[in-house]
């Protein structure tokens, strides 16, 4: 084991005696990342840069699950933090700043003419899937992509243990750029759909205008449209992935990327379906909670005043342009492939034999951290982003991709390893 990485193996296994897998969140757990090789803690960020607990730094591609855009620390949402702290984080009516935000919001947002918020996006998820079947009086939901934790959705994915077989049972999921596979979702439950829920975009483009086919669809067979916006939101545009494609959804939900970093969420939709959120229950202690809105504010006001979703854009092109060449120059086009949008953009390996992918994402995973680069394969960027942090960013790649094409031609992946390699996990998407 390595001694780079021995404060986070001793926290590892002080949080295991009281954390089930030792992280809070499954996607920052031990599940993801080799033992040994990876850190586990980190304990500052600043910019587009974040320490461990040994003191390692490292640029960041995974920017706490896509939800920090504009980097750590921005300065201007960390003002508009400290100005609310010093008048109350959480009171006993509401604070003028939640109409501040939810107006904002209106403002950005095409679909959006009431808002209402929530801590996760597994809260606005499950929120629009209630106020949709309030609405239309069906049960069924339609699903593509993912959608959190919440019964109504991960009860129809492999982590289904717990989850009541009754409500699995009402959640069918549809493939994306396959509109039939929708149509016969529809066919096989007529007038029992109550919503249509799916990310606009995730690993690949919608393809001979699928969304707009959704779209019909869904209006044809009486069902309401959520666009799934909790990553593309404030991503992909100001307005999120429905500004970005011209598809306006009936509902949209929204959290990471609102607030930079902190812990709020959004429904918001037609006026005359969230209007039924005064009749449903969909209600929080912490709905309300100052400091995530003026964080949602500060961040919103930045989207509007600077060119954040331009570079974010032009950022992400630039690492999968010199990608693109890095994988033609070391003739690796059977084993990695490139997808999604330059904002949110995938690094995928294959299965090469003898190797699996999740052998081959062991050492790619192990190398680039050793070289200061965090990422479990996914570029989300970030607007503090540097032009040196790219040039690190494709330089560390150039040297990992050689060292995977040596290990993989040359049959001896696991020489390299030093660790164990990943197990076959959950996939999200």
């Amino acid at each position: 084991m390595s001694e780079r990485y021995d404060c986070s193996e001793r926290l590892l296994e002080r949080a295991l005696r009281s954390i089930p897998l030792g992280s809070q969140t499954f996607s920052k757990s031990m599940t993801q990342f080799p033992r040994g090789v990876s850190p586990y803690f980190l304990s500052k960020g600043q910019g587009s840069r974040v320490w461990d607990v040994d003191g390692n730094e490292y640029i960041d591609l995974i920017n706490s699950l896509a939800a920090v855009t504009l980097g750590y620390n921005d300065p201007d949402v960390n003002e508009a933090v400290q100005m609310q702290l010093t008048e109350g984080v959480i009171f006993s009516l509401s604070h003028p700043i939640e109409m501040q935000v939810a107006e904002t919001i209106k403002e950005m947002v095409p679909c959006a003419e009431l808002v209402r918020f929530g801590k996760n996006g597994s809260d606005a998820t499950a929120g629009a899937i209630r106020v949709s079947r309030a609405y239309t009086g069906r049960d069924h939901v339609a699903v593509c992509g993912y959608h959190g934790w919440q019964d109504w959705y991960i009860g129809s994915t492999t982590r289904n243990l717990g989850v009541p077989r009754a409500t699995s049972d009402l959640t069918h999921t549809f493939m994306y750029n396959n509109i039939e596979s929708l149509h016969e979702i529809f066919r096989q439950w007529p007038d029992q759909i109550a919503a249509v829920i799916l990310e606009p975009m995730n690993v690949v483009e919608p393809a001979d205008s699928f969304l707009e086919e959704v779209q019909v669809l869904a209006k044809k067979y009486g069902a309401v449209l959520v666009f799934d916006e909790t990553i593309t939101g404030f991503r992909f545009a100001n307005g999120g992935a429905q500004a970005f494609f011209g598809v306006t959804p009936d509902l949209a939900t929204f959290g990471k990327g609102l607030a930079n970093g902190y812990p709020v969420s959004a429904v918001v939709g037609k006026a005359e379906i969230m209007k039924l959120m005064e009749e449903i229950f969909f209600s929080f202690t912490f709905g309300g909670e100052t400091l995530s809105l003026a964080a949602a504010l500060a961040t919103m006001n930045k989207l509007q005043r600077e060119p954040v979703v331009d570079t974010l854009y032009q950022k992400g092109q630039m690492i999968l342009d010199r990608l693109k060449v890095l994988i033609q120059k070391h003739e690796i086009e059977h084993i990695v492939e490139l997808a999604g949008h330059p904002s949110w953009s995938f690094f995928m390996l294959q299965d090469v034999a003898p190797y699996s992918m999740w052998e081959i994402k062991t050492l790619f995973m192990q190398e680039m951290i050793a070289r200061g680069i965090l990422t479990f394969g996914t570029h989300n960027v970030s607007y503090a982003m540097t032009d040196e942090d790219l040039t690190s960013v494709v330089t560390a790649y150039d040297e990992v991709l050689y060292i995977i094409k040596d290990a993989i031609n040359n049959q001896k992946l696991k020489e390299f390893l030093r660790c164990e390699p990943l197990e076959p996990l959950f996939k999200v998407r």
